[in-house]
């Protein structure tokens, strides 16, 4: 466009030269001349109109929006069973607790803490294994982190609270409040992981375990499986590799940016981490049958919010229309975002959370905690 205004400029130049060496007197040229001097300036007019236009819908979506400040060495921290928790917590009112996803941490709500807590307690729990949380060298089990979560709850909170969660994170907040009733006041569900059982399946139990299947296929298998596991993992930690990834599952990966990459490579470097994500792996991820969405449900006694990116490559707006079905009391917001829209598209996700959280905070809360 600049161009353009160049060219403009350089033409009436000439024009207005030319007149002066002929008629310049004439009312032809006169008007010649006041029509292209009226034309320029309404090119330019037109030209810096769209420039700001353009520089306006260039803007990133959550440029403006606060941000919670990163801090390498983390905010609080809760010692549990003998192993450090990380969390943070801001504002005051009724309790909120944000759980994160696989591989990410409480910095992962950096868009919405500020926001929530303008009007509510906020906190943002890491989970064991996850973030700026200990790399614990224990058996992984979705029952650790819901333990971990309910004495959180207990401990730290100390008041009922509306549980948040966003994938790994959704399932556990899911899983507590199907399990620690007294302790939940809602749910939120992101893109929740989990699944539904499948009645038709076979049990994959089996009744023993051979001399060579004990002492050489399985030692063997484990040798492989760590090996393969340890080349993924290590390229998996690299920040090219992360971005990668995440630019895969936020349709909009404007905010795909430093922050959000050393927010997960940073805790990848714990020397523990590497043994962690073994565990996870070969443990944890194979064995998710043992909860399933529906038996979950069906033990869910309070109001079920769900804030789906419809357009996750990994977890489907399907998921939301059957956990809808299954559960009744549930309220569905429909985004067009990825796997992660709290923080893809947090100034949407703050609206209707805060929405629904503002309706479901008129109910009664229970004064102190049941023991479970």
């Amino acid at each position: 466009m600049s161009a353009a205004i160049s060219l403009s400029a350089s033409f009436s130049k000439h024009l207005v030269d030319s007149n002066q060496r002929s008629l310049l007197n004439s009312r032809r040229i006169h008007f010649t001349g006041t029509r292209c001097a009226i034309a320029r300036r309404e090119l330019l007019r037109k030209s810096i109109a769209l420039s700001v236009c353009c520089s306006l819908l260039a803007v990133d979506k959550a440029q403006g929006m606060e941000m919670l400040p990163f801090k390498e060495d983390g905010y609080n921290f809760w010692t549990w069973r003998g192993h450090k928790i990380h969390y943070v917590v801001e504002g005051s009112g009724p309790a909120v607790v944000l759980v994160h996803g696989f591989g990410a941490s409480a910095f992962h709500w950096r868009y919405n803490i500020p926001e929530l807590a303008k009007n509510y307690k906020v906190y943002a729990l890491d989970l064991l294994g996850f973030g700026w949380s200990e790399k614990a060298i224990i058996e992984y089990d979705a029952s650790i982190w819901m333990d971990q979560l309910s004495d959180f709850l207990s401990e730290i909170v100390k008041e009922p609270a509306f549980l948040v969660g966003n994938s790994l994170g959704g399932f556990t907040v899911l899983l507590t409040a199907a399990e620690k009733t007294s302790k939940v006041r809602g749910v939120v569900l992101l893109n929740s992981a989990g699944q539904f059982g499948d009645p038709n399946k076979k049990s994959d139990k089996k009744e023993g375990e051979s001399a060579i299947d004990k002492f050489l296929v399985k030692p063997l298998k484990e040798a492989f499986q760590r090996v393969v596991l340890g080349v993924i993992f290590w390229q998996s930690k690299q920040p090219a590799r992360i971005e990668k990834v995440l630019k895969s599952v936020y349709i909009n990966s404007a905010n795909v940016d430093e922050y959000l990459v050393k927010s997960i490579t940073a805790p990848a470097s714990d020397p523990n981490a590497g043994e962690v994500y073994y565990r996870l792996m070969t443990r944890f991820m194979t064995n998710q049958s043992k909860y399933t969405l529906d038996s979950l449900l069906s033990k869910l006694s309070c109001p079920l919010l769900l804030l789906w990116g419809d357009l996750d490559p990994w977890v489907g707006p399907t998921k939301a229309a059957r956990i809808k079905e299954f559960y009744p009391n549930t309220s569905v917001v429909n985004l067009q975002a990825g796997h992660c829209p709290h923080d893809e598209v947090p100034e949407l996700v703050n609206k209707a959370l805060l929405e629904w959280l503002n309706s479901n905070s008129l109910e009664p809360n229970p004064s102190s905690l049941q023991a479970v």
